[in-house]
């Protein structure tokens, strides 16, 4: 029998091992619990973050960014020493010392938080980079209790045995939240100050350093002051710990803290719809996959001529708009209206950054006095006081838009409502150097070089023209421009007619070209026949889609410019159909291509030394669809429409040119494509709605002027080329002009008269030369395939 003492400690023993077993087990479960779900770090080794794609032109420029983060990946052993050293300093001095918890700094920590705690203060972690990894990367939240502090130690003690410590600091650097839209120090470097990682100072490196403790805490200009105090404190570390000498740290204490007014994608900003049609095709090919993999995509842009194909698009629609006449002031003031904030509401182009804001104070057909949304006064140029009363006129209180002038006044300006599109071509790759797809992207996101189908007019003729001579016809044919009517299946007649409105007769074959007649298109389209032509310009690739009708030879379809300048390239390349296109390559983030769009594989000797031999022939891009001598031909006429056609204006360029103009039905759009030896350049001018340009507003007028000061820029002060001739033609000056033949079908010269030429004189042409193609029939011909179009009689 036990006493009852003994009775008693033995109940409080049977207790107290009851209690610590189940405590025991209790904390088991919680364990359990707490650690059934953390990932394993060895995991992390091919851990990639989101990153965004960055677009670059064909010389590196950088055009922009896709992405849902704005990140970009630099490799440990891109990221100079300087930028380690200070988020070590800032952050984790002993992060090559400790195994993933730095215990020393833990407890002082604590000991802090015993008098945040008091203070109400914000109480400190003491964590490592290594577990802020492990916070940021694998736990995903920012909670401050026991339970994720302890998983958060666990994880980091399983990244270092994983793991290197640079792989730990490159996971770091590129994932840490600096702020300003940034993700990781490669985006923070280019959002906050515009340079890459190597261009940064100590002062700059030792700002971004400071910021993990909270971007929003040291923001550069609402908390300055802060941010300041917090990056030297940075800078002062690292010169304790000798990382940077004292000589260093004094000269960058002084330093201002500097940064862009806001986060940029890119300095250049002449692309907008050129990176938009970029972004839309690379999704074609690699679905969302692009806004978070990092992708490097190398497009064809010429930065260079991009810019002045923007401008050259915009001064010309500017330029039409101005001859249409002044609208009238966007808004006006009510009394005691608040001007400038009335003014906000007025969109000014993003591509326009001289414009400005202004109120008419003061009135009258002589002077115009402004005041600018600055406060500055001036006064509005006398042309441009001209131009304003002879439309809807100023009076007080109507807020316009100004640019200044080199003679201190200003002029007036007007948002066009006109749009249009550019195109440049490299006619020998396909590779596209310039887009723009409207007067502002800012303004109207369509993109009118890709996506607007329009009647091209007159400027598909040259396409007519080459099946013809693909055909029985030469540059020695002569074709009627004299009436002719068509018989429609309906019973009904079409006549078409000249633009003229006149006939010249019997006239050379590159007279058709040069002068745009379209009497001489319709007759050559039927002598050939009308289902060869449009099959033919639809292998061209001219568009997709042609109608079988005499009507679509005076342009009757419909093109993008995109696809119509593309086409014209045969002309230029030897009748060699190229794919156009704007990306070049696309890499994964570890440089791995992953589409490139010239696909020709190279032969062995590429790579080989050079032997003294012959250099490796390589495929040209494209298929052969034209004869290249039927290529050259049309270059030829088309050159011909420069010298002596309807783009004479366009004769003066510091560049051999050929081209076509093209006005539709009711002028309704205006098109110019023309060519140098290494460039095709398309132009399309028309209102949204497809409504009339206006009397008179023809390709020539509106259009070709784009085309002129485009080209003029491009090639000033650059040599002279011509055009490559093709090996195997004839050349024979027929009708005062250098012609190209095929062999066999050049005119043959009649020698067996040449005893009696001397006494009978001056001969005919076609008692001269023989084997002239016959000429078509001036009479009425079998009417076409469908019905033809009632309104192509106006189309020229």
């Amino acid at each position: 029998m036990f006493s009852t003492p003994e009775r008693v400690f033995g109940a409080i023993g049977t207790v107290f091992i009851t209690a610590v077993a189940l405590a025991g087990f209790m904390v088991a479960i919680y364990a359990a619990w707490l650690f059934h779900d953390l990932p394993d770090g060895s995991e992390l080794a091919d851990f990639r973050p989101t990153t965004s794609a960055r677009v670059f032109a064909q010389d590196g420029t950088l055009l922009g960014e896709y992405g849902q983060v704005r990140r970009i990946y630099v490799p440990y052993d891109r990221i100079p020493k300087t930028v380690v050293n200070a988020f070590l300093a800032a952050e984790d001095r002993d992060f090559f010392k400790h195994s993933g918890v730095d215990v020393s700094g833990l407890s002082r920590a604590m000991v802090k938080n015993v008098w945040n705690t008091i203070r109400g203060r914000r109480l400190e972690g003491g964590s490592t980079i290594t577990q802020q990894v492990a916070k940021n990367v694998l736990l995903k939240d920012n909670q401050r209790t026991l339970g994720r502090k302890l998983k958060e130690m666990i994880l980091a003690r399983r990244l270092e045995a994983s793991l290197t410590k640079e792989q730990i600091l490159e996971m770091y650097l590129n994932d840490i939240n600096l702020g300003f839209r940034s993700y990781g120090v490669g985006v923070a470097a280019f959002n906050y100050y515009g340079k890459s990682l190597e261009d940064l100072s100590l002062e700059e490196i030792a700002y971004l350093a400071a910021l993990p403790k909270g971007p929003n805490n040291y923001h550069p200009v609402n908390r300055k002051k802060e941010a300041i105090i917090r990056r030297n404190w940075v800078m002062r570390e690292m010169m304790q710990a000798r990382m940077i000498t004292r000589e260093e740290f004094d000269v960058a204490l002084v330093k201002d803290l500097i940064v862009q007014p806001k986060p940029l994608r890119a300095r250049y900003h002449d692309a907008d719809y050129f990176v938009n049609e970029v972004e839309q095709r690379s999704k074609l090919l690699f679905s969302e996959r692009i806004y978070s993999e990092g992708f490097y995509i190398k497009t064809t842009l010429n930065p260079h001529l991009q810019s002045l194909a923007l401008d050259s698009l915009m001064s010309g629609l500017e330029r039409y708009d101005r001859r249409h006449g002044w609208r009238g002031a966007p808004k006006t003031i009510s009394p005691g209206e608040n001007w400038i904030k009335l003014a906000q509401k007025i969109t000014i182009p993003s591509e326009r950054r001289q414009w400005i804001h202004a109120l008419v104070t003061s009135a009258s057909r002589s002077d115009v006095r402004i005041t600018l949304n600055d406060s500055r006064t001036g006064y509005l140029s006398s042309e441009d006081i001209g131009w304003a009363f002879a439309g809807k006129g100023l009076k007080v209180g109507d807020i316009i838009l100004v640019e200044p002038n080199e003679s201190g006044r200003y002029r007036l300006r007007q948002i066009p409502r006109v749009n249009g599109a550019i195109v440049a071509i490299d006619p020998y790759s396909g590779r596209v150097l310039a887009l723009v797809g409207g007067y502002s992207f800012s303004l109207s996101k369509f993109n009118r070089a890709t996506q607007a189908k329009r009647q091209p007019g007159s400027s598909v003729k040259p396409f007519v023209y080459a099946v013809a001579l693909e055909k029985d016809f030469t540059p020695a044919s002569i074709v009627d421009d004299l009436p002719v009517t068509f018989k429609g299946g309906d019973g009904k007649d079409w006549t078409p007619k000249n633009y003229e409105g006149d006939f010249m007769g019997p006239q050379p074959i590159r007279r058709g070209i040069e002068l745009s007649r379209n009497l001489m298109t319709v007759r050559l389209a039927d002598a050939v026949g009308i289902r060869s032509v449009t099959q033919r310009m639809q292998e061209y690739g001219v568009a997709p889609f042609v109608p079988n009708e005499l009507s679509a030879v005076l342009g009757a379809g419909e093109v993008t410019p995109y696809e119509l300048t593309n086409a014209y390239a045969l002309f230029v390349n030897g009748g060699r159909k190229v794919k156009p296109h704007l990306i070049d390559e696309i890499k994964d983030r570890n440089g791995n291509v992953i589409h490139r769009a010239d696909n020709r594989i190279c032969p062995a000797a590429c790579t080989s030394a050079y032997d003294g031999l012959e250099s490796p022939r390589i495929t040209p891009l494209g298929e052969q669809v034209m004869d290249p001598i039927t290529a050259y031909q049309i270059n030829s006429f088309m050159q011909g429409t420069v010298l002596r056609g309807t783009a004479v204006a366009a004769r003066n360029l510091p560049v051999t040119v050929g081209g076509k103009t093209g006005t539709t039905n009711n002028y309704r759009s205006a098109w110019f494509v023309g060519f140098s030896p290494d460039l095709v350049v398309g132009v399309f001018i028309g209102f949204d709605d497809n409504s009339t340009l206006g009397d008179k507003e023809t390709g020539s007028a509106a259009a070709l002027p784009v085309f002129i000061d485009f080209m003029g820029k491009a090639y000033k002060d650059r040599p002279r080329t011509e055009y490559k001739k093709p090996a195997d033609a004839v050349f024979l000056t027929v009708h005062g002009h250098l012609e190209a033949f095929k062999p066999g079908t050049e005119p043959k010269y009649n020698s067996a008269d040449s005893a009696q030429r001397s006494q009978a004189g001056p001969r005919p042409y076609t008692e001269t030369w023989k084997e002239v193609p016959k000429e078509p029939s001036v009479n009425e011909v079998p009417p076409p395939d469908k019905k033809t179009l009632q309104d192509a009689a106006e189309l020229y």
